[in-house]
């Protein structure tokens, strides 16, 4: 099983290295980053302030080779709601369920630790990978935020998908976990 350790200053050189072109500076970070990401840009993300916020690598166990990449974040104690955002898994590292777990982890770390009651995110509505392995977490679109987001001349639609602690308990429970 994965293993989330606390994203840091070591970390940024990798990470950088993966977000090779604008496009995909997008869908990883939003509006807030600029192409080509910096360590400027890093240690700035770095130092946002959010009471419970978590950056995380994400890595495999065996290898003790970084994976991936996640956040949870906005977090609302009074609503106990919480956001999954820049959700990124390595190049050589895709196809192989690494995010399933990565996201998984994330989870169970925000109802588990956090005491959440709702966990949401958003995702393009183009990136049907990450779709797909969201919806195997259990997750669940809600509604389509069309052409929010700008990228030259096209304007690109993201999905809000939400998971809630009673519906995870439930599938922990049918699970047999």
């Amino acid at each position: 099983m994965i293993t989330l350790q606390p994203f840091t200053k070591e970390d940024y050189a990798q990470l950088m290295e993966w977000v090779d072109n604008p496009a995909f500076l997008l869908q990883w970070g939003g509006p807030r980053f600029t192409f080509p990401l910096d360590e400027r840009q890093l240690d700035d993300y770095l130092s946002w302030e959010s009471p419970g916020r978590q950056v995380w690598k994400a890595v495999d166990p065996t290898s003790g080779r970084t994976v991936g990449h996640i956040e949870l974040g906005n977090i609302d104690p009074r609503n106990r709601i919480g956001t999954i955002a820049r959700v990124m898994i390595s190049p050589d590292a895709r196809g192989k369920g690494w995010g399933e777990q990565m996201v998984r982890e994330a989870v169970r770390y925000g109802f588990e630790t956090l005491h959440l009651h709702r966990i949401e995110l958003r995702v393009f509505d183009f990136n049907n990978a990450a779709i797909r392995c969201y919806e195997k977490v259990g997750f669940q679109k809600e509604g389509l935020l069309r052409e929010c987001r700008r990228f030259g001349d096209e304007y690109w639609s993201l999905w809000v998908m939400s998971l809630l602690r009673p519906e995870w308990l439930k599938q922990k429970q049918e699970e047999g976990e």
